[in-house]
């Protein structure tokens, strides 16, 4: 299994403005890739980034003002990069220029491309992305079974593309905090991957694998831990999200040993746990946690709280202040 990383990191605030292109192109060579970088801010470039090793895979967590960066011809020629990147926008709008078109991207949406074939990303405003960068052969192996065909943007299509898309998106931000996210890290690797396959195969048209529970069920665990809070969660809404049926639902929920309805219950009940536990929570009123982590009677969160952690929310809070 495969854990994240912290490799190097890099920030031109403290760069002089005048410096600060050539720096941030000659870190990117070493730590990305080769670029020629524009900026269009009175202040200059300002940008920063984090580069995180995960297995086989190398995560970049860029954030910066206006700019745009761009591997032209010549650059892929004396730069050369076996790699596909995959890249998630969290924040700002983006316009990603390549031989044949482009493509319009905005905050929650991912853009899949060659580093072999030119291109260039222009970012109006300011910006936040997560980069995923994977060799070329291992994403052809884990995720296409061919050559890519050329730049896709994912997000705006069907329901199940945009809950995948989110489910990437909680995955990758998760890895790339400072403290970790919700997640359990156990094979973060497979799992980045494995949403990706399904991206691909939601775009391409490929039938999923017999691990496709597997990563279906990352989907359904993420959208639920989202919306852990929302009283009407339930499994036929995780279902219609995903563009399945409830039973399917259940098939995929099989190798967890509960039911979708009894892990929704499970995650509450842990997350309420916690927040009655946490330092300083002697003031916070029962009621107000049950109602927070999505339950309608305090009578009933009592009771299935005192037969999870045998005791009743009161002694836990009383335990943990």
């Amino acid at each position: 299994m495969s854990a994240p990383s912290v490799i190097s990191r890099a920030t031109t605030e403290h760069i002089a403005p005048a410096e600060r292109i050539h720096y941030w192109e000659d870190y990117n060579r070493r730590a990305l890739v080769g670029l020629s970088c524009t900026s269009y801010s009175e202040q200059g470039l300002l940008a920063r980034q984090t580069n995180i090793e995960l297995g086989e895979l190398r995560l970049a967590d860029i954030s910066g003002n206006a700019h745009a960066i761009e591997r032209s011809p010549q650059t892929v020629r004396s730069a050369p990069k076996d790699s596909v990147f995959a890249t998630l926008l969290l924040k700002g709008e983006a316009v990603f220029l390549h031989e044949n078109g482009c493509l319009s991207a905005t905050a929650g949406e991912l853009c899949v491309y060659d580093t072999r074939r030119p291109y260039l990303f222009g970012f109006s405003s300011s910006m936040r992305q997560i980069l995923v960068d994977m060799p070329r052969d291992l994403f052809t192996q884990a995720c296409v079974g061919g050559e890519l065909p050329g730049p896709m943007l994912f997000g705006r299509g069907t329901a199940r593309e945009g809950a995948l898309v989110a489910a990437l998106g909680s995955r990758l931000t998760g890895l790339t905090a400072p403290r970790g996210g919700p997640h359990d890290p156990g094979d973060a690797e497979g799992a980045v991957l494995d949403l990706l396959r399904q991206l691909a195969e939601e775009r391409t048209g490929g039938r999923p694998g017999p691990d496709a529970y597997r990563s279906q069920l990352i989907v359904a665990e993420d959208y639920i831990d989202r919306h852990l809070h929302d009283p009407w969660l339930s499994a036929a809404q995780v279902a219609g999200v995903m563009g399945i049926s409830v039973r399917h639902l259940g098939r995929i929920f099989e190798s967890t040993g509960r039911s979708p309805v009894r892990h929704i219950t499970e995650r509450r009940l842990v997350g309420a746990h916690r927040e009655l536990t946490a330092p300083g929570a002697r003031e916070t009123r029962i009621a107000d946690v049950a109602h927070r982590w999505g339950f309608s009677s305090q009578a009933h969160f009592a009771r299935l709280f005192r037969t999870r952690f045998g005791v009743t929310p009161s002694e836990a809070r009383a335990e943990g202040s």
